[in-house]
């Protein structure tokens, strides 16, 4: 029997994506914001689409099957059961929601096959399904139970599930509007940040707070019971039918209206960031103590967009309720693309499941990749100076060594990651010892507020020596502690700074990636998944004795990560950082010529 081939698609929401899986290995895997240059791109994913196609060597003609992340007629009946059952308070958002869905949602089988071109089978996936499917699937499990926690799918907002070889099963959901995503998503709207991104600012913030609305919100948000599911107080939010999350009770409850974005930080933004931190740390805890229950399972996977709070994760870890975690690294919206395919295959086409000791995400390098030739070429043609190394030992000696004396570099290797994180092929990297760094990568080169912590990148060989993790990371998808070793001790009491004011603390011998609670969001970073970034850190502590270095997102605020050799071009020669690295290909600041309007050399000199 011939492998069958699935394109799966997840689009029109947001961050949309297309993956390719054969013969149920994850071929290929893309966001379309990277090629489209629009964060968070909902549109439907051409470009992605082009790509995973390319990359598996395949046409649209090769498909076995097509795949969509959600059933849109399941989501259309839920939205029409909110907004009659809020009328008329809803009718304004009603108005504005129904074209889109009259022109285009509801007939996604005529518009995939138009925009693909396509006349074979067109299948769909429930939301919750697909992103069970991308936790469980590609982890190391032959089962185990499946938690999904996110805004809404279709009417679920919680799920649990259970996998079994080549199954997932629902077992349990909570339905919209009672979501754990949505209330993070409104305390992340009322403290200023934009909705969909800037919920990791608000897990950021939270240190500098304290949680002195935890029990505000659990009085009067949610009635939550045992088993971690609950009921919300919609008296209080506007997201079901209004155009902002939020109401006028609220603001009375937290005392006073939300921040006007890029205001100043007040210590009550950080006290409600703390409390809603505090509050879905407590209800994710139920929620996997009864998924415990229910499966009785030793292992467990997380998805849906609540899987991206690595805080929530690291406490999940450390509590010893399951032997194992995986968490799929792209736990949004991106990931139903994949989670769908693999339930095409799986389910649609009862395809055996074969599992191995690792996982089979690759390590998420799922992405574009650019020989050096290709990266050369560009260089030529755009007149920038450059130097080539000859084997990755001097490459990587170099690069250590401009790291070891505070040099800010961006890392252009390999194949992209799928997913929201940077994990050493599209990065900028510092010196994790230097107690400017995160200070200076933050407002100089990454142009975003000053509070947000840099991950660490650590040799996992070394990461029991630094941090206190007892497990793998390498997704950066777990927060652990700096291990009291390391830390240097704070004034305490009365003495004690507050605030933002913390940040000129120097906690630990590596302080760039040490926040102001002695946490770090920690990657490890293993031999075989990703080889010449494990050499270039070995390289570092062979210089140094310090195995851990910084390691953050290659792209600016408000942009997404760099997909080509033009888009990190860009964004060394218009930031502050000093170094640029591309394949086997040196790039020094002082070097270059002054910053120039760039024309596309990718169809220039035909780098597709």
């Amino acid at each position: 029997m011939k492998p069958k081939t699935i394109l799966g698609i997840s689009a029109y929401y947001h961050d949309s994506a297309a993956c390719i899986v054969r013969d149920g290995a994850i071929i290929a895997a893309a966001q379309e914001e990277r090629f489209s240059r629009k964060k968070h791109d909902e549109r439907f994913p051409r470009n992605a689409v082009q790509f995973v196609l390319k990359q598996a060597g395949c046409t649209i003609a090769d498909l076995d099957a097509v795949i969509f992340y959600d059933k849109p007629f399941l989501k259309f009946n839920r939205l029409l059961e909110t907004y009659l059952s809020f009328a008329p308070k809803g009718f304004t958002s009603f108005v504005r929601a129904m074209p889109v869905w009259l022109s285009d949602k509801l007939w996604l089988s005529d518009i995939i096959a138009k925009e693909l071109q396509y006349d074979g089978t067109i299948l769909f996936t429930e939301h919750h399904e697909a992103h069970a499917a991308s936790a469980f699937f590609p982890s190391p499990f032959e089962r185990a139970a499946i938690v999904t926690v996110d805004g809404v799918g279709e009417y679920a907002a919680t799920s649990i599930a259970l996998g079994e070889k080549n199954r997932v099963t629902i077992l349990e959901e909570q339905h919209f509007p009672h979501s754990l995503g949505l209330l993070y998503s409104a305390f992340t709207y009322f403290t200023g940040f934009k909705v969909n991104s800037g919920e990791y600012k608000v897990m950021g913030l939270a240190p500098y707070g304290v949680p002195r609305f935890a029990e505000t919100i659990k009085r009067y948000l949610l009635d939550l019971r045992d088993d971690g599911s609950f009921r919300m107080n919609m008296e209080y939010f506007n997201y079901a039918a209004g155009l902002t999350m939020t109401n006028d009770r609220f603001v009375a409850l937290f005392e006073g209206p939300p921040r006007s974005p890029e205001s100043p930080l007040t210590q009550r933004e950080m006290d409600l960031a703390a409390s809603v931190q505090s509050v879905t740390e407590e209800v994710m805890m139920k929620i996997v103590r009864h998924a415990k229950e229910v499966t009785g399972e030793r292992n467990l996977c997380l998805a849906g967009g609540v899987a991206l709070n690595c805080v929530a994760n690291g406490k999940i870890l450390r509590s010893g309720l399951f032997e194992s975690i995986w968490i799929q690294p792209a736990a949004g919206d991106a990931g139903g693309a994949l989670g769908a395919a693999l339930t095409a295959h799986y389910h649609y086409f009862r395809n055996e499941r074969t599992v191995s000791a690792a996982d089979s995400q690759s390590g998420s390098y799922l992405g574009t990749e650019y020989s050096d030739d290709k990266i050369e070429r560009m260089l030529q043609g755009s007149k920038n100076p450059y130097r080539k190394f000859n084997g990755s030992e001097a490459l990587c000696k170099e690069t250590a060594s401009l790291l070891a004396k505070g040099k800010v570099i961006g890392w252009f290797q390999g194949r992209m990651e799928f997913g929201p994180r940077a994990l050493g092929n599209r990065s900028i990297l510092g010196d994790a010892r230097s107690p400017e760094m995160q200070k200076m990568m933050n407002l100089k080169i990454k142009f975003r507020e000053s509070f947000r912590p840099f991950a660490p990148s650590v040799l996992s060989e070394h990461v029991a020596e630094w941090f206190d993790l007892p497990s793998d990371s390498p997704y950066m998808l777990l927060v652990a502690d700096v291990l009291p070793r390391h830390r240097k001790e704070m004034e305490s009491g009365e003495n004690a700074v507050k605030g933002l004011a913390q940040l000129d603390r120097v906690r630990s011998a590596v302080p760039a990636v040490t926040h102001i609670d002695y946490s770090a969001r920690v990657q490890t970073v293993h031999q075989d998944t990703n080889p010449l970034y494990h050499q270039l850190i070995s390289e570092f502590n062979a210089l140094t004795g310090c195995p851990v270095i910084v390691n953050t997102s290659f792209n600016v605020r408000g942009e997404p990560i760099v997909e080509s050799p033009e888009d990190a071009l860009r964004c060394f020669l218009r930031t502050e950082m000093d170094i640029l690295v591309m394949g086997n290909l040196l790039l020094r600041k002082e070097d270059q010529p002054a910053v120039q309007e760039m024309t596309d050399w990718r169809k220039e000199y035909e780098l597709d």
